[in-house]
């Protein structure tokens, strides 16, 4: 097969799950052409070595690099070449030029070389990575042990009178103790016992995943203090939102620009909405919004808790302020605080067989 080798190319896979639609564009934005390859160690460097063959690469653009595209990402950067992490075309674009994995492939190389796309992906193989996989646990177990007990309530309120008047106004941990270790009988065929059957397994269900939910938290603590000893120091910041604000930023955090691109990726920073006399700013709605929880979160805290805080609170309440400006005035200082420790904390790599 003859292959059209230009000086300058830039490379675009769409990503999937098994395979992954490579294209290939010179520096004019020419197609030179496009094919597929296995989501393997080989294919990965067969995607490469074709790449290679039809110019040298200047960078490649890659659509999802925290799922379908981390391994190609990882790999990429490991052969020293220049990622970039490309967004899905908007729905307007989609729209005007059709929908396939090779028109995403193009679209993707496109955005690298013209400059509509320039973010640097984050690494993805140092001690953050551990912490995101250990996060991805305990969120869905506090996500399931909420279900858990609204289920339980759920079931007392039609519970037969004598179930729900043994269990009513009991405070939680009383709750789940005396579901947990009782004897709801043999005989399910009877609506209260199958409801006590229900409620005692539902209950033992809650019990582990409270185990599971403090045995995660046991090994975050020190991998948390390990990348930002001082992060964790600071006034209203505590493990779980340390690994959050930590994952926002990723094991490279020397990819945000500034404070201000930090802000930006927390949905902290200020948006203007004025028009004519009116100068007003209002919250962002963008952004990661779990580092924007964290940072609302945080600044929660301090409200209730900071004595500086509650004063700069009651000062900003009495100029008219409102409270949601005074939010968005709090998580963007708290940004600005936050990124000072992560640019300022060398955080430590895992090597290679721990990050395996």
């Amino acid at each position: 097969m003859q292959y059209q080798r230009v000086h300058h190319s830039g490379g675009g896979p769409d990503t999937h799950t098994d395979f992954h639609q490579a294209a290939v564009i010179d520096t004019i934005g020419r197609h030179l052409a496009t094919a597929s390859f296995p989501t393997t160690p080989d294919g990965y460097r067969r995607l490469l070595e074709w790449m290679r063959l039809h110019g040298d690469v200047l960078a490649v653009g890659v659509e999802g690099t925290g799922a379908y595209g981390s391994a190609l990402a990882r790999f990429l950067r490991a052969n020293e070449m220049t990622v970039v992490d490309v967004d899905r075309p908007d729905r307007k674009a989609r729209r005007a030029s059709g929908k396939s994995d090779p028109v995403d492939a193009y679209a993707a190389a496109t955005a690298v070389l013209s400059g509509r796309a320039h973010g640097r992906p984050k690494a993805r193989d140092g001690i953050v990575e551990a912490i995101r996989s250990l996060r991805v646990v305990r969120r869905s177990a506090v996500k399931s042990r909420t279900q858990t007990i609204n289920q339980i309530r759920t079931l007392i309120v039609s519970a037969p009178a004598e179930v729900r008047e043994r269990l009513r106004g009991l405070p939680t941990y009383q709750l789940i103790a005396q579901l947990a270790r009782s004897r709801p009988g043999a005989d399910l065929a009877d609506p209260t016992c199958a409801v006590r059957t229900a409620l005692r397994r539902l209950a033992r269900r809650y019990q582990h995943l409270t185990q599971e939910i403090a045995d995660t938290d046991a090994e975050l603590g020190p991998l948390v203090a390990q990348a930002a000893a001082g992060l964790v120091d600071l006034i209203g910041v505590g493990t779980e939102t340390a690994a959050q604000l930590l994952i926002t930023a990723g094991d490279n955090p020397d990819r945000l620009k500034s404070e201000a691109s930090f802000a930006h990726l927390c949905g902290a920073a200020p948006i203007a909405a004025s028009s004519g006399r009116t100068n007003h700013h209002r919250l962002n709605r963008g952004g990661d919004r779990q580092a924007n929880h964290a940072l609302h979160t945080i600044a929660l805290v301090r409200m209730r808790y900071d004595p500086r805080t509650r004063l700069y609170v009651a000062r900003r309440t009495a100029e008219g302020m409102s409270k949601k400006d005074i939010f968005r005035c709090l998580k963007r200082f708290i940004a600005r605080e936050v990124y000072k420790h992560l640019t300022s904390t060398n955080i430590p790599q895992l090597r290679p067989s721990q990050a395996a």
